[in-house]
């Protein structure tokens, strides 16, 4: 059975940002294998793909957006870490939902969130923040909003800061079976990229976790 998100942008997006698409995808109803059978065979074609000249030239020139954008808010972009790791040692293994993650965002060469849709409290808004408002990162790090860094809110606090991490309460655990991928735009990026990376999670969630997808979203 498949569900549906409670999405919008805030005014205040909308002002600064009124060309940049944000991407969701949500797929009930599915497990949290590790390493299902046929999926190391299935993630080897897509590092192959991946890893083509032209390819790869085209992600890494997504991927230095993202890094500039990180940079002018003073903050360290995840990124190109692991895009070199992925171009060197392949995907990494921890679980599908994980994985997922990690494939959407370097086959596409976005910015992917995985989390467990169970745990949001409401209708999800994409806004600015102002500066000084809390959220609990994961591992219960601080994370302290400056002016005006893109955040994603539920209706009871902020879920993710952009350029600093996704929280703590809605993070995928082996009990998670409602799995939300959701992937930032930004100036530069088409959505066209943001739907391709979030089609490859649809897809290894439906596939190999068994789960009931909607399809992806853009707004």
């Amino acid at each position: 059975m498949t569900m549906s998100i409670k999405f919008t942008k805030s005014s205040k997006y909308i002002s600064r940002y009124p060309d940049v698409a944000f991407g969701l995808t949500l797929i009930s109803d599915c497990q949290n294998f590790v390493n299902p059978p046929g999926f190391d065979l299935y993630k080897r074609k897509l590092l192959r793909k991946m890893r083509k000249r032209e390819t790869l030239a085209e992600i890494t020139e997504r991927i230095d957006i993202y890094n500039n954008f990180f940079n002018d808010f003073g903050h360290e972009c995840p990124l190109p870490k692991h895009l070199k790791r992925t171009v060197h040692s392949g995907f990494p293994r921890y679980n599908i939902m994980v994985d997922a993650h990690f494939m959407s965002e370097m086959c596409a060469g976005i910015l992917v969130a995985v989390t467990d849709y169970d745990r949001f409290d409401g209708t999800l808004m994409l806004d600015l923040a102002e500066e000084g408002e809390p959220c609990r990162g994961m591992g219960h790090r601080e994370l302290i909003t400056k002016n005006n860094e893109i955040v994603l809110r539920d209706e009871k606090e902020i879920v993710c800061v952009l350029c600093q991490g996704a929280d703590e309460k809605t993070r995928v655990t082996d009990d998670t079976t409602n799995v939300l991928f959701y992937a930032y735009g930004l100036p530069g990026i088409n959505e066209k990229y943001l739907k391709e990376g979030l089609t490859i999670a649809a897809q290894i969630m439906s596939e190999f976790g068994k789960g009931a997808t909607g399809g992806v979203e853009i707004f």
